[in-house]
């Protein structure tokens, strides 16, 4: 009678470890078919990979659906704690590592500026929209935390199709500022979807947007220390053992698991894992990649830039698969004009809350910048305005943690608005992401040659710059091409040339301090026995 009993269950986790296997097997060859066609497309001007693998999702769904007579669409069900553990992380923190520093500091007001106070101005307008047109339409029984929610849902850009659209060596002034903002836009995005989950939304006063507002600060401010402070433990853990003697496997790991680390640690004590990460990125591509051996930086490049490809194309390749789940479009097959109209104001606030901060704020931006060369002109500010519509993964597993539970709903209003999320995102990556290309070198065709010759070379601070602040004295003229120059005090420097100033002191500082502790450029690992060794001792 047991074995009775156990047989029939057997046989049940028998076939269920065998959907599993065809199910994994099947998304797999997909991935390797998206890398295949995408390196075909490679040199077209409007497609890229993610835009790639969202129509082959799109296709496999259909497939799927005519195969299990409209029972299912996809093989995999949508997490959104498996999006945000393991797939964000790669993502986030290989945007840190291979970003170019300097280009992402010389912005780094302007990026702020657009990261935290755009999301906040478009997260306004945004919510406000929604619940003046909403509830007019009838879609559900939705409360105000529900279109706060939808304020914060729809104002996280897609930095992952953003970063595979624009290239930071062709067009690196715009890579920084919107990729910059992509990345602080998405923990902005996130904090202020999981405040409305926590604050009372039904007594709103000044009292409780000042300790919304504090609490954002706070979040930001330790995050970005933490992932600072994860990315120097490994130098200094990596710098005094020296793993590279014995094994540069043990080197590699360290890194990854440093960086992985950081993250859940983030989460773990409420923070904002995006940014951890991404500092920590930032602050290894600074220190720990040069105390690793040679051949440990190369396979962390690559390791970094693989995980990070993989996942990009897992997650467009599942959004394109889950916009034909059968049992959410049920629920709005009754009223398939109120979906469309859904979708379409939501895609016109989309439009509207990021032009009501975009112009504006470089508007600001550019009263601050002296130099014309620093300033964002219209065309680019067209073109930032433009990159930054598309809605993706972030914002789908927002929606899936608002209006559903485990991935499934019961409820009109809930169902319409997964429906009306998966169709924004689905025409924004497509639309949007189709044209942006285009766009680009359209509005910047000679610009983007320009800037990518000039900072290529990734010029230091000027001499007529560095001269003052590295000698005493004050009034005295430098020689600069045969020409004397007057030397400017180092306020006069500080006020007309601060982002040059403050980089300026830091190298001196990291050169002084930081280097000598936790090594980076000039540390020159070697392996006991090497030639380099060798010299040494002579």
């Amino acid at each position: 009678m047991v074995f009775d009993l156990v047989a029939p269950l057997g046989m049940a986790a028998s076939a269920s470890d065998h959907t599993s296997v065809v199910s994994i097997n099947l998304f797999v060859a997909l991935l390797c078919g998206c890398i295949v066609i995408g390196h075909l497309l490679e040199e077209n001007r409007w497609m890229n990979e993610s835009i790639t693998a969202l129509i082959i999702g799109l296709c496999t769904g259909i497939v799927i659906l005519l195969t299990t007579k409209g029972k299912s669409s996809h093989v995999l069900v949508f997490s959104e704690d498996f999006f945000f553990i393991y797939l964000l992380p790669p993502i986030i923190f290989n945007a840190g590592f291979q970003v170019k520093k300097k280009q992402f500091f010389r912005n780094f007001m302007t990026i702020m500026l657009f990261g935290a106070v755009g999301t906040l101005i478009s997260f306004f307008i945004i919510s406000f929209g929604a619940i003046a047109l909403f509830r007019k339409m009838d879609i559900g029984s939705l409360d105000i935390g529900d279109f706060l929610a939808i304020g914060a849902i729809f104002s996280a850009t897609d930095s992952v199709c953003t970063l595979q659209v624009l290239n930071q060596d062709e067009t690196p002034l715009l890579y920084s500022l919107v990729f910059g903002e992509g990345v602080v836009n998405d923990a902005t995005s996130v904090v202020l979807f999981n405040a409305i989950q926590n604050f009372d939304l039904v007594h709103i006063d000044a009292i409780i947007v000042f300790k919304f507002l504090s609490n954002f600060c706070y979040l930001f401010i330790t995050s970005t220390f933490l992932g600072a402070f994860g990315g120097l433990l490994s130098a200094y853990i990596i710098k005094k053992l020296y793993f590279g003697r014995h094994s540069t496997d043990r080197e590699v790991a360290i890194m990854i698991l440093m960086a992985y680390l950081t993250y859940m640690l983030a989460e773990l004590l409420d923070l904002s894992g995006i940014l951890t990460v991404f500092f920590c990125g930032i602050v290894m591509s600074h220190y720990t990649w040069h105390n690793v051996t040679e051949s440990s930086r190369v396979t962390t490049k690559h390791s970094f830039a693989t995980l990070s490809f993989i996942a990009e194309t897992f997650l467009f390749l599942y959004v394109g698969m889950d916009a034909l789940d059968i049992e959410k479009w049920k629920f709005v097959s009754g009223s398939p004009g109120k979906s469309v109209g859904v979708s379409s104001i939501l895609i016109g606030l989309v439009l509207i809350g990021r032009a009501a901060f975009v112009f504006p704020l470089s508007f600001l931006s550019n009263l601050t910048k002296k130099s014309p060369d620093e300033k964002i002109l219209f065309k680019q500010q067209i073109t930032i305005w433009w990159a930054g519509l598309m809605r993706g993964a972030v914002s789908m597993a927002l929606a899936y943690n608002q209006f559903t539970r485990s991935g499934h709903t019961q409820l009109r209003g809930n169902a319409i608005m997964i429906t009306s999320t998966i169709t924004v995102v689905l025409f924004s990556t497509v639309v949007f992401g189709l044209m942006t290309q285009p766009l680009v070198r359209l509005l910047l065709p000679h610009r983007a040659k320009h800037l990518s010759s000039i900072l290529s070379s990734e010029p230091s601070t000027p001499k007529a710059l560095s001269c003052p602040l590295l000698e005493n004295g004050h009034g005295s003229d430098v020689e600069v091409g045969g020409q004397l120059i007057p030397r400017p005090s180092r306020l006069g420097m500080l006020l007309s040339k601060p982002t040059h100033t403050v980089h300026h002191y830091w190298r001196k500082f990291d050169d002084a301090f930081m280097r000598p502790v936790f090594g980076g450029r000039g540390f020159v690992p070697f392996v006991p026995g090497s030639p380099i060794e060798q010299d040494l001792h002579e």
